[in-house]
């Protein structure tokens, strides 16, 4: 499973519904599926080197937000106390109300913090920047360089300064970071040196010579798609309805094309490319469901318990079932990533056996 349009369409299913919904029942749901899917991946041998452990942003993000929220919005009929004077933000009653509702809100950035630690799980860096248009290719480099230059400095810093301390070498005061500092700078100079080699010899840039019309025939289609947004929207506001609607998905229709033609003209090689297993059919027939489950308008079963607010008085939330299978489809990936890891146990057990 390493075709990144899957992890893609499931990381944008549990962002749209972690956006959408402040429920703490689908919440708490959400969070242990993301949670199983990253536990998953760490069983069948990915990691992250360096890290920010999840649980200590978790607490953070909670305790931050529940703070604040607390502190600052002052609606709700359970008073726990009330802070005097005239302090602008912080004076006036203290619910829970607030408290709760800050809580959920440290809920939903955690399950999107947590989204994303998944996917860089799931996907090294070079398939995340793959997923990039290839018109925008100067970016695409510009973001591998950005990704990669933290960790690879890091590194190389942590050499440096045990290579310091086996001579000695002690950091006392600032003076003492002078012989960790210029190894560093020199380092990455270096390393860009080489950088800028191999992009050249791989003909960073290049594009094929074509003429001045398909030259010019992406950018007027751009030009003409972004007239046709603004038109649309104009329309939108003075009440056209579904004609806004066709004006706005033309000049979308256009923008996407006129950028697949730039794309055109700056060839890209790949030395493998991933191929569409079931796996990943599965994963995004998945993610495609739990969207459509979202955005339907079946108020009675499924719409109106994504929504809860604890305000005025605090009341038990509302929960579906049929949301709630429907959403069980977030553990799909972990699954899958433990029968696939099963399977490779018993082949080499096989193997074992054999030799």
């Amino acid at each position: 499973m390493r075709q990144p349009w899957a992890w893609v369409a499931w990381l944008i299913s549990a962002l749209v519904v972690l956006s959408i919904t402040r429920n703490p029942l689908y919440l708490v749901l959400i969070l242990m599926c993301i949670l199983f899917v990253g536990i998953s991946l760490r069983q069948s041998g990915v990691e992250l080197p360096s890290q920010f452990p999840l649980w200590k942003f978790a607490g953070w993000i909670l305790l931050l937000a529940t703070l604040f929220n607390t502190l600052t919005s002052h609606f709700g009929t359970t008073i726990l106390f009330i802070i005097p004077g005239k302090i602008p933000l912080l004076s006036g009653n203290v619910t829970v109300e607030a408290m709760v509702y800050g809580a959920i809100n440290g809920l939903v950035l955690t399950g999107m913090f947590a989204s994303f630690t998944v996917l860089n799980l799931a996907l090294p860096v070079r398939d995340l920047i793959s997923l990039i248009p290839r018109a925008f290719f100067p970016m695409a480099v510009v973001t591998s360089v950005a990704v990669t230059y933290l960790p690879t400095t890091l590194r190389q810093f942590r050499q440096i300064r045990e290579a310091q301390a086996v001579r000695g070498h002690e950091l006392r005061t600032l003076r003492d970071w002078l012989p960790l500092l210029m190894p560093l700078l020199v380092g990455g100079l270096e390393h860009a040196m080489q950088l800028a080699e191999a992009m050249t010899a791989r003909g960073f840039a290049a594009v094929r010579p074509t003429s001045a019309k398909r030259q010019a025939l992406p950018r007027i289609l751009m030009l003409a798609g972004i007239v046709l947004l603004a038109v649309g929207w104009i329309g939108q506001l003075t009440g056209t309805g579904v004609v806004g609607l066709v004006v706005i998905s033309t000049g979308a229709g256009l923008i996407l094309l006129g950028i697949w033609l730039i794309g055109r003209q700056s060839p890209r090689t790949t030395y493998h490319r991933h191929s569409w297993k079931w796996q990943d059919w599965l994963i995004l027939f998945s993610s495609v469901v739990i969207l459509v489950a979202c955005f339907l308008p079946l108020k009675i079963l499924i719409n109106q318990t994504l929504d809860y607010e604890p305000y005025p008085s605090l009341g038990m939330p509302l929960f579906s079932p049929v949301l709630g299978i429907i959403l069980l489809a977030l553990f799909l990936p972990g699954l899958l990533v433990m029968n696939h890891r099963s399977n490779i146990d018993r082949y080499r057990d096989k193997l074992g056996e054999s030799a």
